[in-house]
């Protein structure tokens, strides 16, 4: 079985409610949570699920952006942070 090790930077988007919105802007896919914690979970969970299907069905991804690219852009009420995976095939 082989490894594949995934690392993206994803943008949390607080509410004013407390609960967190999730973006992996490189992949246009996203998440959310309750609170930043159970948000930062699914985000782990979604990019491990999305890699495994990119590999196993052989779809093309975007390269990672520089998380200082990303982080120039953000609002006050947007923190970006890398979160990875690691796929077995």
């Amino acid at each position: 079985m082989k490894k594949y090790q995934f690392l993206y930077p994803a943008i949390f988007v607080k509410d004013e409610d407390g609960s967190c919105q999730v973006v992996f802007p490189d992949l246009n896919i996203y998440t959310d949570g309750k609170n930043m914690s159970e948000a930062y979970i699914y985000a782990k969970d979604l990019l491990k699920v999305y890699f495994s299907y990119a590999l196993k069905y052989e779809v093309e991804y975007n390269k990672p952006t520089k998380l200082e690219n990303l982080v120039a852009k953000c609002k006050p009420n947007e923190t970006v942070m890398y979160i990875d995976t690691i796929v077995e095939m």
